[in-house]
């Protein structure tokens, strides 16, 4: 056993030494390849700035002649017109990709051909989602127990639910509310069915508005007629809601509160009610540099250096590889 430690040690040196040699080796390699570069680069400095500079100029024209602008629209579905308003748009987007002039001017689009892009996603907002309807509360908390909330608040079947919706337009060049967007929002608002809908609901909130407020006055009337009998007893009416026993005036004083609640509410419906796709915010022209818009300046220069590079570096390769065949061939 004793001899073989010798024998390990030495074959250790000599890996070791080959190793070395290896990385020797490799530092050596790199050093000649970057020296190479440096001349590379050095040799052909001029061009390289001449391309440089042309690659610059020319992304400037193109990302100023083909500007990208993105306007967003908040809008509001009312009467169950969700589903209405996403195969509208739908549509829109597949006469755009059509580039369907015809279609796009007859709906009162003026400048259909700046038009490049149409979308339309939910603002996700579950808390207002599941504030409005207990069963929307049940619903979601159920559909969590299979799966992940985080994706089931952004799926489409629930997020179509959501109160808000984005409407997104791309276009080029910049666009303004009288020629673009309102054309499409008078587009999504004509519609015979959702037209009578819409009537109907106006003519039932008024009738709610007004059976309520009669409510309302029938209470007061109750409310008064308590508050002269207590005073005529010498009693404080002005501690009526605070000091008050009775179990059924305080049951009538809530039944005020929530008809005074709904009232407010019907009479915000009311203002909101006036169209069948309600907008509630436009922001237009803000300029769109998502993915590769308005950066041509910085891609060109370096495309071009790069394509200079790879030929000169082809070519480099192939007189190589043409003077080894020559030589052997010799």
């Amino acid at each position: 056993m004793s001899t073989n430690v010798p024998n390990n040690s030495e074959e250790q040196e000599i890996d070791l030494t080959q190793i070395s040699k290896k990385i020797g080796n490799l530092l050596q390699d790199f050093n000649t390849f970057l020296f190479r570069c440096i001349g590379f680069f050095v040799k052909n400095v001029r061009v390289i700035l001449i391309l440089f500079v042309v690659g610059l100029a020319l992304g400037l024209f193109i990302d100023q002649r083909n500007k990208s602008y993105k306007s967003e629209v908040i809008v509001a579905p009312n009467f169950g017109s969700t589903d209405y308003l996403y195969a509208k748009i739908d549509l829109l987007a597949a006469k755009v990709k059509e580039r369907d002039t015809v279609f796009l001017k007859a709906i009162g689009i003026l400048e259909p051909t700046k038009i490049t892009k149409i979308s339309i996603e939910p603002i996700v907002d579950v808390y207002s989602f599941i504030n409005n309807s207990d069963q929307n509360f049940a619903l979601l908390k159920l559909m969590a127990e299979d799966g992940d909330l985080k994706s089931i608040v952004k799926e489409t079947t629930t997020s179509k639910n959501y109160a808000f919706h984005t409407i997104t337009f791309l276009t080029k060049g910049i666009t303004n509310n009288e020629k673009g967007i309102q054309p499409i929002l008078n587009y999504l608002n004509t519609s015979d069915y959702y037209t009578k809908i819409q009537k109907a609901s106006v003519i039932n909130i008024q009738e709610r508005i007004k059976t309520n407020q009669g409510i309302v006055s029938q209470i007061d009337g109750i409310l008064n007629e308590f508050s002269n009998a207590t005073a005529g007893n010498n009693q404080k009416s002005d501690k009526l809601v605070y000091y008050n026993e009775n179990t059924q005036l305080n049951d009538v004083i809530k039944t005020k509160e929530s008809l005074l609640t709904e009232i407010g509410n019907l009479k915000i419906a009311l203002l909101t009610s006036d169209k069948i796709i309600k907008e509630n915010s436009t922001a237009i022209n803000i300029e769109n540099t998502v993915s590769i818009n308005g950066k041509m300046k910085l891609i060109l220069p370096f495309l071009f250096i790069f394509i200079f590079i790879s030929i000169s570096f082809f070519i480099a390769f192939y007189k190589k590889q043409v003077l080894k065949a020559q030589q052997i061939a010799i």
